[in-house]
């Protein structure tokens, strides 16, 4: 639609590209068309000369409320045409779906409120998080009946601990910034208005730092981070994303079956 504000925002400062999705009325849900953008503005940022950090963040009041189930199930149109392999998101070799391409510089996630489901893989997938006091983290694929495929089994158990990733993934339950803090999940929690200032001051730390120190530590922690079972654990998970059936487009019809046996057991 002519005039309408893009997606995907892009703000370039003193060497810190800042990303923030931007579709506030639907939570920051990723379609297709903001998935696309985010990827495109990642690597743009990866392959910018003048940028050597990154931030992602959220138009308030969310950061991100997950992947558009609207479009997905076919209740609205596709926001955008499918593109090639390699130009997009999509899962990668070890099974992991990536919405945020691996670049060599890091990407701070600045999440200022809910990170919910896929919004949550998103999160997982920056380099570490700061959150705002309204930040609010949750794993509901199990509410929703799909599986994750975004890393929400893998790379939430490796920040929080095994066990208290199957609560969180088989409750659906809420973290608040403070317990995600607690958990290991965030790096720092901050006042609301001092979110963005707090993470610029932090990306402008790794800034003046030697690049190419910053870019090989940060290449190292990643293949240590791959090491042994982990690749094998985001193929299984990719392997069960893949597989699970029957998907989003019969959430309606299993939410109603489960609403009708519990009416019949009530009555027996």
């Amino acid at each position: 639609m002519a005039g309408r504000e893009p997606v995907v925002l892009v703000d370039v400062e003193e060497r810190i590209a800042t990303v923030t999705l931007n579709r506030p009325e639907a939570r920051n849900a990723l379609s297709r068309e903001v998935t696309f953008a985010l990827w495109d503005a990642v690597t743009a940022a990866g392959n910018a000369l003048d940028v050597d950090a990154v931030i992602l963040t959220g138009a308030d009041p969310a950061f991100c409320a997950g992947v558009d189930l609207k479009e997905v199930a076919g209740e609205t149109p596709p926001t955008a045409v499918p593109r090639a392999p390699g130009q997009g998101p999509e899962r990668d070799a070890n099974g992991l779906f990536r919405f945020l391409p691996v670049i060599g510089k890091p990407v701070i996630g600045a999440v200022n409120g809910v990170a919910v489901t896929g919004g949550l893989e998103v999160a997982l997938q920056c380099t570490f998080l700061v959150a705002s006091r309204r930040a609010r983290f949750a794993d509901t694929h199990a509410r929703l009946g799909i599986m994750p495929g975004g890393g929400a089994t893998v790379l939430l158990a490796q920040a929080v601990g095994h066990r208290r990733a199957v609560e969180m993934s088989l409750t659906g339950n809420f973290l608040t910034a403070e317990e995600a803090l607690g958990l290991g999940l965030v790096n720092h929690v901050v006042p609301h208005e001092e979110l963005l200032p707090f993470t610029r001051r932090l990306a402008a730390d790794i800034v003046n730092n030697d690049q190419r120190g910053v870019r090989r530590l940060l290449r190292h922690y990643r293949q240590i981070a791959g090491a042994a079972t982990l690749d094998e654990a985001h193929l299984i998970e990719g392997y069960m994303a893949e597989t699970w059936r029957p998907g989003t487009s019969e959430v309606a019809a299993r939410r109603a079956a489960v609403t009708a046996r519990g009416r019949t057991q009530a009555r027996s």
